[in-house]
């Protein structure tokens, strides 16, 4: 067990994971990874944040208990794994997704104390509650009018302790849209095991911008912005400096010369098994295109020299 103190410990050996109905790897939708969505403070936050970059804008208004915070995308985290893994395997989904407390809790890292069902339906309602205004398009289509990141949510049953043993959820449109363009990357298991906020977008930004390069490079002010931290430049850089010298992110580097961040890959991303393709492939969908999607995936841009010919 890890005593990071940025990290939190792994609470469930893969021998307990494995007992839960849970899928073969985690996704993160694409869209909330590039911009700044969700709120850094473990505090309720009732600003209303916008964000613009090029043509694209973004303003998430929160509701009574506040925005939703990137802690609460765990769930979403969860679902879209979720609904991925279905669908890959051939099966019928829908924007109404069910799930049992026990595994969202085990797969998500988090302990089973009574508590944390109690936060569970606290982000369900901080992620129904806020409204989003956007023109980013996901599946090619843009929705307009606003929206909750999730369109509502139940406790299917609960325990006579009060822990909820299973939910529902109906996802909204804008989300849905993005598991069925598989518009999502996957995403390292020890990125549950992260402590604070911030970390965890800076991993998400690193993974989702060294997808298909193995650096990134960006200004400190610039990383700020994508960030969403409400931080001073001054105490961003202590930070950022702070986490260089720890290097606790899973699977990347982080160095930074004068106020150029740079991004790089722990080790180069593994190419796919000829096993991992065929099994990985879609209904109706070729050797030769599962391995041109699961290579985009993975950030390899050469599956004919990784894998050698078929």
């Amino acid at each position: 067990m890890s005593t990071n103190k940025n990290l939190y410990p792994d609470r469930h050996p893969q021998s307990e994971i494995f007992l839960v109905d849970i899928f073969e790897s985690f996704k993160d939708d694409i869209a909330s990874m590039e911009h700044p969505i969700f709120s850094l403070s473990k505090k309720p936050d009732y600003r209303i944040t916008e964000y613009s970059h090029n043509d694209k804008t973004i303003k998430i208004s929160p509701s009574a208990s506040g925005l939703p915070t990137i802690l609460d995308k765990d769930i979403l985290l969860y679902i879209a794994s979720s609904l991925i893994n279905a669908k890959n395997n051939g099966e019928q989904i829908s924007q109404y997704v069910r799930f049992t407390s026990y595994d969202y809790l085990v797969t998500t890292n988090k302990s089973t104390g009574g508590e944390q069902y109690n936060q569970m339906k606290a982000s369900l309602s901080r992620l129904q509650g806020c409204s989003i205004e956007t023109n980013i398009k996901t599946n090619d289509i843009e929705i307009t009018e606003g929206f909750g990141l999730i369109d509502n949510y139940r406790v299917v049953k609960e325990g006579k302790n009060g822990k909820a043993l299973a939910m529902e959820v109906r996802v909204n449109d804008w989300f849905y849209n993005s598991i069925m363009g598989n518009e999502v990357l996957t995403i390292d298991r020890g990125y549950f095991r992260l402590k604070k906020p911030t970390d965890r977008r800076l991993y998400e930004l690193a993974r989702k911008h060294c997808g298909n390069q193995s650096v990134w490079k960006i200004s400190l002010d610039k990383l700020k912005v994508k960030l969403g931290t409400v931080s001073p430049l001054r105490a961003f850089r202590y930070n950022m400096k702070k986490l260089i010298d720890s290097n606790h992110l899973p699977e990347y580097n982080i160095s930074m010369y004068g106020d150029v961040v740079t991004f790089t890959r722990k080790e180069p991303p593994k190419a796919p098994t000829k096993t991992q393709i065929y099994k990985g492939a879609k209904p109706g969908e070729s050797y030769d295109q599962a391995k041109t999607r699961m290579s985009a995936k993975t950030g390899i841009k050469d599956m004919k020299k990784a894998l050698g010919k078929r």
